[in-house]
């Protein structure tokens, strides 16, 4: 059946999802991000009753419910591409994938718009401690939504709490428990809710950095950097932390994604860890990928050659035998459901003895050409870089930043270069962020559950020419709106805070 699917139609299916999941990721972040840096104001104009922090407050608020609004409306639009682009996976594990999104939906969403509510204009109309508790239950509405998110996220790239059901041809959960609390989810969680800190953090401090240069609301900039520079120095040294179990999880799990982050073509034990070009950190990689300095860490040849010495002490396949047993688990399940109909109960049981024994391998048997099991590597080598190289800078910034605005005998802004450095932060963080999202995605590749469906399998039958036509649709409307909340915050940065 996926012969007949145009190869075309896929490449614009799934430059259409990624393009708008990239920019649903431009505003999530900066959603996540402020919600802390506004709670911890509000916070404290709640214990000093200092209308200052009132003010300041109010202010990044207002910048988040521009955001906010932006994000929601993409957002929308990626859950609805599941089942307009790739009904095929809505189908054949929307029992698991849908469960998640719809708590999120149905709690978390609903959370967030009934407390956004009282935050923007409960000022005067609610005590200020329930003010308070709704400005921190708007965060914490986005934060647990970004948790399902990442759980069904989390889920593709390592399926647990399922169990294939050769009756409907569909995945059903059998552990709800297992899906929302993987390893891999809560890992993600935190590195990636923690990483929005860093570039909300970021962006308090680049447009904080903006007044200090123009000389304007300089007691409103110094204190936000001080909150922002503690937040994000937290958060950076948290995100660094998660980073380093979650490339242990992706070396048990998918290391084809590590070798290809890597580079590594051929495996080794105490393997080092290249930092850019000639220059490697000894044995770094075998310790993050198994806590061990002689650790073997398989490269893409031994991935596809297999033959090589798994953690559990068996020896991993090639890809040629997972293909192979992937078409066995598919002919096996074909000879059940002819058994059905003829009501052989032998067969039945003798294909489904097949079946489940070949399972782990099922979306093997659509691959057709195997080079497409090797993600670019080029992308991936770098992005993952960029990533790590930028995280490192703005722990170096946040520490710098936040020794200058609480030492007294030290100003932020009599270091102008600096102030220019923190404003031309904002477009690095947002970069930071896309890369890390690009190492997530882009690894798993050809994936869109990890050994379980390829893309090619999870397509939708549509024209490519409809594709093609709400892809640009997508594009200029995303555009627009982005376009759109760039000038709105801009007006609202040049207005600065409210005087009351």
């Amino acid at each position: 059946m996926n012969e007949a699917i145009d190869t075309s139609m896929i490449d614009w299916s799934r430059a259409q999802f990624a393009l708008t999941a990239m920019y649903h990721w431009l505003f999530v972040p900066l959603t996540l991000g402020l919600a802390v840096v506004m709670g911890i104001m509000e916070t404290v104009y709640y214990r000093t009753r200092n209308e200052f922090w009132k003010r300041t407050a109010k202010f990044w608020m207002k910048l988040f419910g521009v955001n906010f609004a932006i994000g929601v409306a993409t957002g929308l639009i990626l859950e609805f591409q599941f089942g307009t682009n790739w009904s095929n996976y809505s189908w054949f594990v929307g029992d698991i994938f849908g469960a998640p999104l719809a708590i999120e939906g149905i709690l978390a969403f609903f959370m967030e718009a009934t407390f956004i509510a009282v935050m923007f204009f409960g000022w005067a109309k609610v005590s200020r401690r329930f003010h308070l508790a709704s400005t921190w239950l708007t965060g914490l509405g986005a934060t647990i939504s970004a948790w399902w998110i990442l759980v069904a996220n989390s889920w593709m790239q390592y399926p647990v709490g399922m169990q294939f059901n050769p009756e409907t041809m569909r995945n059903e959960m059998v552990d709800f428990m297992a899906v929302a609390f993987s390893p891999v989810a809560v890992v993600k969680f935190f590195h990636t809710v923690l990483s929005c800190w860093v570039l909300g953090a970021v962006f308090v401090i680049g447009v904080s950095s903006w007044y200090l240069i123009k000389k304007r609301e300089q007691e409103f900039a110094k204190a936000s950097i001080k909150v922002a520079s503690a937040v994000g120095l937290f958060a950076s040294l948290v995100t660094a932390a998660t980073g380093d179990q979650s490339a242990y999880q992706v070396a048990q799990v998918q290391p084809m994604k590590l070798a290809s982050m890597e580079a590594l073509q051929d495996g080794s034990t105490h393997a080092p860890l290249t930092v850019v070009g000639p220059i490697m950190i000894p044995e770094m990689l075998s310790v993050l990928a198994t806590h061990s300095m002689d650790g073997f860490v398989p490269g893409i040849n031994d991935i596809m050659e297999g033959g090589y010495q798994l953690l559990d002490g068996t020896t991993a396949l090639s890809v040629d035998e997972k293909i192979a047993r992937g078409k066995m688990a598919i002919n096996a399940l074909a000879d059940y459901r002819n058994a059905r109909k003829e009501n052989n109960s032998e067969m039945m049981q003798s294909s489904l003895s097949v079946l489940n024994e070949n399972m782990p391998y099922f979306g093997y048997g659509y691959i057709k050409d195997k080079s497409t099991l090797v993600p670019n590597v080029d992308l991936m080598f770098w992005s993952f870089r960029v990533m790590v190289g930028l995280g490192v800078y703005f722990i170096v910034l946040f520490a710098v930043l936040l020794f200058l605005t609480w030492k007294k005998t030290c100003r932020v802004d009599n270091h102008n270069w600096l102030l220019y450095v923190g404003l031309w932060s904002i477009p690095l963080a947002y970069i930071a962020s896309q890369a890390g999202w690009i190492v997530a995605e882009v690894g798993r590749q050809p994936w869109t559950i990890q050994d379980m469906l390829p893309v090619d399998a999870a397509i939708s039958r549509l024209e490519t020419g409809s594709v093609q036509t709400t892809f640009f649709i997508f594009l200029i409307m995303f555009t627009v709106l982005l376009i759109a909340e760039i000038g709105i915050m801009l007006k609202a940065i040049k207005k600065g805070p409210e005087d009351r």
